[in-house]
């Protein structure tokens, strides 16, 4: 099982999307802990090898160590600046980029059309990791297919 929340046990799903909004990297983690803290665990599963040159995020990873880890390997972190941030670091050309965004909900909307990873019927984490996997590739060979 994935650690309690407040309200109860649950889980969250992490994804990484390309250009196209297609998954190019999924996990699943504890609903409870900042998602700032996992973003280098669901890197680590992306199916290909190169990294990606940008990650967009939401406020929740406005972070300087977050900025600062990721810049090490290469990777520029776009992500609107939180209000209470005293030192902007978001402004301009970047930040435009975030409208983008909308490519990665899309895909968790893609997701949850598949009702076993709605709701989570697996006791162990592995499983419906693997079931958020195939809905994953369910999604690539669809697109695939309209595709070509």
């Amino acid at each position: 099982m994935i650690g309690p929340t407040r309200r109860g046990k649950g889980s969250k799903i992490m994804a990484v999307a390309d250009r196209a909004g297609l998954p190019l990297a999924v996990d699943v983690h504890a609903a409870s802990p900042a998602e700032v803290t996992r973003v280098e665990a669901v890197l680590s599963r992306r199916v290909v090898d190169a990294l990606p040159a940008r990650l967009i995020g939401d406020k929740a990873y406005d972070s300087d160590p977050l900025d600062e880890r990721l810049r090490e390997v290469g990777i520029e972190m776009i992500a609107p600046n939180r209000v209470t941030r005293r030192r902007r670091t978001q402004e301009g050309r970047p930040l435009r980029r975030y409208r983008r965004r909308w490519k990665v909900e899309r895909l968790m909307a893609w997701l949850h059309n598949f009702r076993r990873i709605v709701s989570r019927w697996e006791v162990k984490v592995e499983n419906y990791l693997g079931f958020v996997q195939l809905g994953c590739i369910r999604i690539l060979l669809r697109q695939s297919l309209f595709m070509g």
